[in-house]
């Protein structure tokens, strides 16, 4: 494919290596030729950089397979799932799960994107609920726009939550930012 039609959220092959497009912005400058500044994150590494293509450069997709894993356990620094497609069970490493790993939970389903066979990266949910298991007692006088205080969740995560919440109260959390979103409907 040329580098014209790239788009944002495409997942290419730079240097041999799988890169998710961020943002890309096609110029054409006065008399020069036409191209393509794209910003790239590297899907192993999570690194972010700027390159400039020309608008007739090809540039080649990566062949990324999206399975469905169940979360099993945790041993030492390993996580092991299992494929709920086919079954076939797979372990990841700490590293592999960057800052994933601290959210993962037992029976916990996540999307993982594999290239050549292997796992680079994991997608969790949205928003996912935890219990409070220690914070500071709730004040009188808080209220929804009041000031924030830590509280320690079940899964050992430490965040920011409303003075309002209580130990045992279960809390919605955004994985991906680690931010409070509000209290759990049971």
């Amino acid at each position: 494919m040329i580098a014209s039609d790239m788009r944002r959220g495409m997942c290419l092959l730079f240097e041999g290596e799988p890169c998710r497009v961020l943002d890309f912005h096609h110029h054409t400058p006065g008399n020069l030729r036409a191209m393509v500044q794209a910003k790239l994150r590297k899907l192993r590494t999570g690194t972010q950089f700027e390159h400039r293509f020309r608008s007739t450069d090809t540039v080649e997709l990566a062949n990324l397979e999206t399975h469905q894993l169940e979360f099993l356990y945790a041993g030492g620094d390993s996580y092991h799932f299992m494929n709920t497609e086919n079954f076939d069970q797979l372990e990841m490493s700490e590293e592999d799960l960057g800052d994933a790993a601290q959210w993962v939970a037992p029976s916990m389903k996540i999307m993982a994107e594999f290239f050549n066979g292997r796992p680079i990266g994991i997608q969790l949910p949205n928003v996912m609920t935890f219990e409070v298991v220690e914070t500071n007692p709730a004040m009188k006088t808080a209220t929804k726009t009041s000031s924030f205080k830590p509280a320690k969740l079940d899964n050992g995560v430490t965040i920011n939550v409303p003075e309002f919440v209580q130990n045992g109260e279960r809390v919605r959390v955004n994985p991906s930012t680690g931010e409070y979103v509000d209290r759990a409907k049971d």
